[in-house]
């Protein structure tokens, strides 16, 4: 069997992390691409606002692509969205909220008139070219979350999306178990399932459970103001805090950019019941007392900027944390995210607030009893996880493998990786260009990771600038070197030490003469390693020098 009828398998993101999935397949003339996620900057990522797939790969092959589909409304499956469709064009598919929250985002990047949408109901089967996609109802910690079954030349692959099996869902119905079974019987190439809880025994709880956690933490609280920290695009979570609100008699404010846009689009689309008068302005809440107050705001992962994390610095215009507040996180952190919300659960315990961390939380994610459940049900010749960190990926195949699935057929795939499979064998045959791409304000991509190290070295060390003013044609030195700094040391108290550096700065510039150089840039190198030595040996730092130099006639 020739390449050519291979599909090929190529994650883009998604992989060794949780965020920013993307996965393309592949055929000789048609590529399909699910999800088109970002991730959010950690701490070594200064001043970067977001990280998105590098889509190199989609660019060098657009004319291939026929569509993009998506499993649900998440950041980390959404997000990319704007930034890949103004470098290649492709419609995209998705479920009713899903595409509300996409077009969320294309409007504010101006792009609704130039992107193709098709809204897709439960069990609907669209055609892109050599693949036929069917979108399958599953349950997640936000609603019309979907998995596929993508019909390829080769067979059946079913990707989960990232998924779990609530039986008793807050909004809608429980997973289409039934059509998964029926999909393994008539024959499973691969699965691709969610890795995230993959390491965690058990099933995870069902939704409904954290509204009753909410019913009971209202009728303990019946004097104090609450103030619930949970992901924006937790709609059922929403809603159940809406539900304990109302039933005890509690108006709801909403805190935070992200919470207010995604309860506006769920609201006007069905996906959440308000009644009427329960909803009230931040600047309302001064008409009413505090036990007759909730406040639903983002900021559970301690996110600097979000709505929780300035409460907590008092830097919240509009929210001040009173002593009595309950402060409830309605999550559980981020791998990574611990520090940071232990910092704001400090700063609020700080300002006399009570803060409940542990039970109102339940996970979207599938644990391995669940992973059992899929694995039996679709019978995959090969399993391929995806959603996840290395000892993730590693626990998902350890579970594919207690269920039958031959070793020498699961793949623990790396970002950016080929695998090519048909019926008879797979194997991962090479590697595309890959990785994350950063956002920087309006800059895609043009902040790298030399930037990075220079902003990092800024912020560790600081800045030496020298500046020069020579003669032009003789080179003599009319004025300097006059020396600046910034975040290196406090220069009213370093008299001696910039004093030292300008004579350092005067022999390598005699130095420079002695040996005829008149060459800018050599003048300068020589410059920057005498400063560097100078201050390596006397205060081991190693601050970025700029020595700048300009003429006059």
């Amino acid at each position: 069997m020739n390449n050519d009828s291979k599909l090929r398998i190529i994650p883009l993101g998604g992989l060794e992390q949780i965020g920013m999935n993307m996965t393309v397949f592949e055929t000789k003339d048609s590529i399909l691409v699910v999800d088109c996620g970002l991730s959010f900057p950690d701490d070594e990522m200064l001043g970067i606002d977001l990280v998105i797939p590098d889509i190199t790969y989609l660019k060098e092959n657009a004319d291939k692509i026929k569509g993009i589909v998506i499993t649900h409304g998440h950041e980390d499956h959404i997000g990319a969205i704007p930034y890949v469709l103004k470098e290649v064009k492709a419609p995209i598919y998705a479920t009713k909220l899903t595409m509300g929250l996409i077009e969320a985002k294309l409007k504010e990047h101006n792009m609704l008139e130039i992107v193709t949408r098709k809204v897709v109901k439960f069990g609907q089967i669209i055609s892109l070219s050599d693949f036929r996609v069917e979108f399958i109802k599953t349950n997640h910690s936000i609603a019309d979350a979907t998995a596929f079954a993508i019909y390829t030349p080769v067979g059946t692959i079913i990707h989960t999306g990232d998924f779990k099996i609530d039986y008793t869902p807050v909004y809608g119905e429980p997973i289409d178990l039934q059509r998964f079974g029926e999909l393994g019987k008539k024959g499973v190439l691969a699965l691709m399932s969610d890795s995230t809880n993959a390491a965690k025994t058990g099933f995870t709880m069902s939704e409904r459970t954290v509204g009753r956690t909410f019913d009971n933490i209202f009728a303990e609280n019946t004097t104090r103001r609450i103030i619930i920290a949970t992901f924006a695009s937790n709609v059922d979570r929403v809603q159940q805090i809406i539900n304990s609100a109302c039933k005890y008699n509690r108006k709801v404010v909403v805190e935070g950019r992200s919470m207010v846009n995604i309860i506006n689009v769920a609201g006007e689309l069905g996906y959440l019941n308000i009644p009427d008068g329960t909803l009230i302005e931040t600047e309302q809440m001064k008409n009413y007392t505090d036990e007759q107050i909730v406040l639903i705001t983002t900021g559970s992962q301690g996110e600097s900027m979000a709505a929780l994390s300035r409460m907590a610095a008092s830097l919240h215009r509009k929210v001040t944390i009173m002593p009595g507040d309950l402060v409830v996180f309605s999550s559980t952190p981020i791998p990574g995210n611990e520090k940071s919300v232990s910092r704001v659960i400090n700063e609020l315990a700080m300002k006399g607030a009570k803060v409940i961390f542990q039970e109102a939380h339940v996970s979207g994610h599938a644990c391995e009893e669940e992973l059992k459940l899929i694995y039996a049900l679709t019978k995959p010749k090969y399993a391929i996880p995806v959603h996840g960190e290395y000892r993730h990926l590693m626990a998902n195949r350890d579970i594919a493998e207690a269920m039958g699935v031959n070793k020498e057929n699961t793949f623990i795939m790396s970002t950016g990786d080929v695998l090519e499979l048909d019926e008879e064998s797979g194997a991962i045959t090479g590697k595309v260009q890959a990785g994350p791409v950063f956002v920087d304000g309006l800059g895609v991509g043009d902040v790298g990771n030399i930037v990075l190290r220079d902003r990092q070295n800024l912020a560790e060390n600081g800045i030496i600038i020298v500046v020069l003013t020579f003669e032009k044609y003789t080179n003599n030195l009319l004025a300097g070197p006059d020396i600046v700094t910034r975040g290196f040391v406090y220069v009213r108290e370093s008299e001696s030490l910039i004093e030292e550096t300008r004579t350092i700065v005067m022999d390598a510039l005699e130095q420079c003469q002695s040996k005829n150089i008149t060459d800018w840039s050599r003048i300068k190198a020589t410059v920057k390693d005498s400063i560097a030595d100078y201050l390596w040996k006397n205060l081991k730092r190693s601050p970025v020098i700029l020595p700048i130099i300009t003429e006059v006639e």
